[in-house]
């Protein structure tokens, strides 16, 4: 059996900018990943040429420095800033 990685499960404080997109914390990194990837796909946020892309609306743009398109690697950097 697997051993889960108590860290990554661990129910992290969200700062309000992602709460805007994620809903209020705390909730786990994993649960805030899925949540977020929910409310792209939900506004149509990936970029259609490059899927790799997300081009953010003003919500996003907060939590991603101001950037109107990050790539999913620096997403999760990005989104780590408004975890604690």
């Amino acid at each position: 059996m697997a051993k889960s990685n108590s860290a990554f499960m661990k129910p992290m404080n969200i700062s309000p900018e992602l709460a805007s997109v994620v809903g209020q914390g705390p909730m786990p990194r994993s649960e805030v990943v899925k949540k977020l990837w929910e409310y792209i796909k939900r506004n149509g946020l990936q970029d259609s040429a490059n899927k790799r892309n997300i081009n953010a609306d003003e919500k996003l743009k907060k939590v991603f420095d101001g950037r109107a398109t990050v790539n999913m690697f620096e997403m999760t950097k990005l989104v780590s800033k408004h975890l604690s």
